[in-house]
């Protein structure tokens, strides 16, 4: 029996295998040999085992659910302690059956190191590859894979040395260096504490030796100061703002900003709970700060300090495990969680999926538009809001993420480097003598002196569907009638205002948001501005629309099926996106989302340009304000 740890040392692993491969068998075997039971425990677990007429079990150490008993399977996360004599030890016991590899996920999240089981007898099963991706997703990079039940084959070398080597390759192929490869028979002992004499040919580490080897997570102090929101409560006249700190160290006296809503304060007080004060905190505590200044913080809110900024967009790269019974699809809304921050999230586009035990595509860009249960893809995700993160291999609490479908965690995964714009210092230093100028002219007197009042006709659809068309004759026929009116063309706008813009889905994203603003502008001075974009994303265009006042934002779906458009292809883009010289084109290799509810919808393959406009006009018409006396310039 081992003697209590000579350090305070703690070390959290997860324990992953497919299911039957003995992970319960080894924990409670691991506990009995490093001398972590609690006195008397394996003498009651025999007595029960007795007493129920069935064989002593060294699994019955971690069921201690009644419903694994009844089902022989593992079917939650559990957290258990043991300890060798070097240091503590937290492990982390995931499910390996296939139905449960959304809580291997959960816990696999929180590991610094892993054990990853394999039947000796039964091989390299589907949910062993599955697993050993999910643990390189997770970032966890400390692997060793425990070859068990080789008393099942007659403890012998060649069946072990088989099985390393194809599981060996697998992992290689997905960037993952295991440790090491142990034999071991955890139902008897072998090679778990002390060397196995049914191995005399394994001249390599024991478990726990091995366990001993791995290196503990230093907190990360040295990295920028990423303190998530997780509540706040009052106490007194005070507010507290209360979570753990990712990374970095926060003082009293320190300016932070709070991502993404960029509001700034001073800290006043760090606070404790039943621990000396002091006035700094670092990576790993659970802390409360107050503000000098009372500003509105909320949960989800990041803390960072205003010279190392997380990222604070609505789009990012990510590759991602899908877990859910139903794909993960284009053109649905799902929740994101990252950190304490929850935001609506959609699937902006599909790089590549691929299928997790394989790793064989199964979909590419432009064709892949959903992504099934236990596959992989490497995809943009797009927020309803901005919120804050890093890339994985910056700080990993703030890059990697869960995906909610309804009421179930459904996927998982991380945020990968990019060319993402970051805010500087210097950004946050705005003037404080800019205000919107308002004139003595009202949008009512402008709206009666012309006739109409000022709006925004957003037409979109596919490139073909008929927009620029019905912009122009829709311009003209409010220009004869006395009205004023502009049209923003989308090849016009990238000549000048947007020229430095592609056509990424970022670039796509910025493009709308300018010529939101622009749009917002001719609206204010009382014009008709009429806009030709295909502006492929929903959240783009109820962003342009939330610029606006209720009432001035007149989305228009030029709605025809993209056979059609295909069929009219005026420009000829059609025909080059197919042959593969125009990449991210909407419709073909890029998504389009419809609009939910827009305030006129035209079905151009069935409506004439004239019928069209006359639509437009007859719906304009209902928007025009009544003479109202005592109105005057």
């Amino acid at each position: 029996m081992n003697s209590t740890p000579t350090s305070s040392e703690q070390l959290k692993i997860v324990i992953v295998g497919h299911v039957d491969h003995g992970k319960s068998t080894f924990v409670g075997r691991l506990f009995h040999d490093t001398g972590s039971l609690p006195e008397g425990k394996l003498e009651q677990l025999q007595t029960i085992a007795e007493r129920r007429g069935v064989p002593f079990e060294w699994a019955n150490l971690m069921d201690a659910l009644q419903s694994e008993r009844d089902q022989n399977i593992t079917i939650d996360t559990a957290q258990i302690w043991f300890h060798t004599k070097k240091r503590q030890y937290v492990i982390i016991d995931a499910p390996g059956h296939k139905e449960f590899l959304k809580n291997m996920v959960t816990g696999a999240a929180n590991a610094e190191a892993a054990l990853l089981l394999i039947d000796a007898n039964e091989g390299v099963q589907e949910n062993s590859r599955r697993h050993g991706y999910l643990l390189n997703l997770l970032g966890i990079r400390q692997i060793a894979v425990l070859v068990n039940k080789m008393d099942l084959e007659a403890f012998s070398q060649a069946r072990f040395d088989a099985i390393e080597t194809e599981y060996r390759r697998w992992l290689v192929s997905i960037g993952v260096t295991p440790k090491v490869f142990i034999p071991i028979a955890a139902k008897h002992g072998d090679n778990i504490a002390t060397r196995s004499a049914n191995m005399p040919w394994w001249t390599g580490p024991t478990v726990v030796e091995i366990l001993d080897d791995f290196r503990v997570a230093q907190p990360l102090i040295g990295q920028p100061l990423r303190f998530p929101i997780q509540d706040v409560y009052r106490f007194d006249e005070r507010r507290i703002l209360a979570g753990r700190v990712e990374s970095g160290t926060v003082s009293v006296g320190d300016k932070l900003i709070f991502y993404p809503t960029n509001k700034t304060s001073v800290v006043k007080s760090i606070e404790r709970w039943s621990a000396p004060r002091s006035d700094t905190a670092s990576a790993g505590e659970s802390i409360g700060i107050t503000l000098a200044e009372q500003i509105f913080v909320e949960r989800g809110t990041v803390a960072a300090h205003e010279n190392a900024p997380p990222y604070e967009l609505t789009q990012f790269k990510a590759r991602l495990f899908w877990l859910g019974r139903k794909p993960f699809e284009q053109g649905r809304t799902y929740k994101l969680k990252l950190a304490t921050q929850e935001a609506e999230v959609s699937i902006a586009s599909i790089d590549r999926v691929l299928d997790a035990s394989t790793l064989d595509t199964v979909g590419t860009a432009g064709a892949a538009i959903q992504v099934g249960r236990h596959e992989v893809a490497e995809l943009t995700l797009r927020t309803k809001r901005p919120v804050a993160f890093d890339t994985i291999d910056e700080i990993v609490a703030t890059g990697r993420f869960v995906i909610v479908d309804g009421f179930d965690v459904a996927g998982g995964g991380i945020i990968v480097a990019d060319n993402y714009p970051r805010r500087t210092a210097n950004s946050q230093h705005k003037s404080e003598n800019i205000y919107w100028s308002t004139g003595k002219v009202t949008p009512r007197q402008r709206a009666l002196r012309n006739s109409h009042p000022g709006c925004v006709v957003w037409l979109t659809g596919l490139s073909g569907s008929g927009k620029s068309s019905i912009a122009v004759e829709l311009e003209r026929e409010l220009f004869n009638r006395g009205q004023h009116t502009y049209i923003l063309d989308g090849d016009n706008i990238r000549h000048g205002l947007n020229k430095d813009l592609g056509f990424s889905p970022d670039d796509r994203c910025e493009n709308i948001r300018r010529i939101g603003e622009v749009a917002k502008l001719f609206a204010d001075s009382g014009a008709v501005c009429i806009t030709a974009f295909i502006s492929p994303y929903r959240a783009d265009r109820d962003l342009v629309r939330a610029m606006l006042k209720p009432g001035q934002f007149v989305e228009v779906f030029v709605n025809a099926p993209v056979a059609v458009c295909e069929q009219r292809d005026p420009k000829g883009l059609y025909a080059r996106a197919r042959a593969g010289e125009i990449k991210e084109f909407t419709g073909i290799s890029a998504p389009y989302q419809e609009p939910l509810a827009p305030e006129v919808e035209l079905r151009t393959d069935q409506l004439s340009v004239p019928e069209s406009v006359a639509r437009l006009v007859e719906y304009l018409d209902r928007l025009s304000p009544q003479e109202d006396e005592g109105v005057s310039i």
